[in-house]
């Protein structure tokens, strides 16, 4: 009987949600051919797709396409940190055999390369802030369980500031203090917090590894998921890799440009951080590279033969067409805002995924990705008309590098975070110390003056 009433309240709260949302709806509609009118910019996209010039940054340089005579021509894409090059950032790591994300780290927030001493120096200062606070995973991670961990990340850092003894001083010391506390602290975070929900919510083991203060950030992010602590050093190297492929993409990218706008207001650096990360959570930005694995999985599921470009083809239409997948008619990984020909960090992990997968025997599940990708284009030209020159992007494979890795999906967006910190970071020291303006577009209205009603006359 009580669930009976309990169901019939349920259904009336339901009702009325619904009849607000109608409400809405009647009084909520902008026409579409508004934007053009008034030469409103979507998405603060120009009509070419280009993004609209909001800044300027010495941090990264983002470059897929060509101007001509006003027209946008694709070009190989490329992705430079202070002007250097990332491939030859990572060819140089890997030539070397050694870690290189606090290397990226510091070349971000300082602007040029460290010498060995400066890394050197610069390591140790990381590893002095990997731990929490005291008490501060009881109070604010163990005692407070999150299903998602990007929101554990986000309430978490927002809970620093009140650890923090001067939170609210803007001086580049401070700024710059905080900055390597949080590049710090993310991957003690984020891999707590997994621990955490694994607990409660999957209802399997949880524990806390030490750390050790003589690991990398790579190495330290094995070690803390890995149940018996083992990692080769052929595995943390390649996390490393992937770490500095995300590390940073400019400043017009979602969760950097909301770094910068909050930062523009002169807010504290922990709501700032927490805004970007809430900003990368989001599916169409840096939860895209989970998305990938689920669309892919069930493509897996449901195309029988994984070698047929017909099926695989017919699959990736119904998705398109939104009668497969989330219904969104994303081919999601497909595409970038910059990158057309290419996306440099997903042609870096393409050819780490590959090795990947011939060692670990998943070369048919590399050739369906590679397969996709091949696809994909055609399918948008066929189904939607859309002929723009599209590519793979860096969500597309690195969702494959971290499944053959091990690392569970519950992480796959939070290490993007865990990496892209040492972006936010630097934009926001560089919004601080360089531009003194807060950041304030402009919308139009469109609503028209009307008499104020008295509420019983109101229909």
């Amino acid at each position: 009987m009580e669930n009976i009433i309990e169901n019939r309240e349920t259904e009336k709260k339901d009702g009325k949600l619904k009849m607000l949302c109608e409400e809405f709806r009647r009084n909520n509609q902008i026409p579409p051919e508004k934007f053009d009118l008034y030469n409103v910019k979507k998405g603060l996209r120009n009509p070419d797709g280009t993004g609209v010039m909001a800044g300027l940054t010495l941090i990264c340089n983002v470059h897929g396409y060509l101007i001509d005579d006003g027209e946008r021509i694709p070009d190989e894409g490329k992705l430079t940190y202070r002007g250097i090059d990332v491939q030859e950032i990572v060819d140089g790591c890997v030539a070397e055999n050694r870690f290189g994300f606090e290397e990226v780290a510091w070349l971000l927030l300082f602007g040029k390369q460290p010498t060995g001493e400066q890394l050197s120096s610069f390591c140790e200062v990381l590893n002095s802030y990997r731990e929490l606070p005291e008490y501060f995973a009881e109070d604010m991670i163990i005692k407070a369980p999150s299903r998602n961990i990007m929101n554990k990340l986000a309430r978490s850092v927002l809970a620093l500031y009140s650890y923090d003894e001067n939170p609210d001083d803007a001086t580049l010391e401070n700024n710059m203090r905080q900055a390597m506390q949080l590049i710090a602290r993310m991957p003690t975070i984020m891999t707590y917090a997994y621990q955490v929900k694994r607990r409660h919510f999957d209802k399997k083991s949880m524990y806390f590894h030490p750390i050790n203060p003589e690991h990398s950030t790579a190495q330290s992010i094995l070690n803390a998921i890995r149940p018996d602590r083992f990692f080769t050093d052929e595995e943390a190297k390649l996390l490393d890799l992937c770490m500095i492929l995300h590390a940073e993409h400019g400043g017009g990218n979602n969760s950097t440009f909301t770094a910068r706008v909050l930062s523009s207001t002169g807010t504290d650096i922990y709501s700032t951080i927490a805004a970007a990360i809430g900003s990368l959570k989001g599916p169409r930005h840096g939860g895209a590279n989970h998305r990938v694995m689920t669309m892919m999985n069930e493509l897996m599921e449901n195309v029988e033969n994984w070698e047929s470009d017909d099926q695989v083809r017919a699959y990736l239409e119904k998705i398109v067409r939104k009668e497969a997948g989330d219904r969104s008619g994303l081919i999601y990984g497909m595409g970038h805002a910059v990158y057309t020909i290419s996306d440099p960090r997903a042609v870096i992990l393409k050819d780490r995924a590959r090795k990947l997968a011939e060692k670990y025997g998943m070369l048919q599940e590399f050739e369906l990705f590679e397969r996709v990708e091949r696809l994909a284009p055609g399918v948008f030209a066929d189904v939607k008309g859309d002929t723009k020159v599209i590519s793979a992007n860096v969500d597309f494979y690195s969702g494959l590098v971290y499944q053959m890795l091990g690392i569970p999906n519950d992480l796959f967006t939070p290490l993007f975070a865990v990496s892209r910190i040492a972006g936010w970071c630097a934009h926001r020291i560089e919004e601080m110390e360089t531009c003194g303006r807060i950041i304030r577009p402009a919308y139009r209205s469109l609503s028209k003056n009307k008499p104020y009603v008295p509420i019983e006359l109101r229909k």
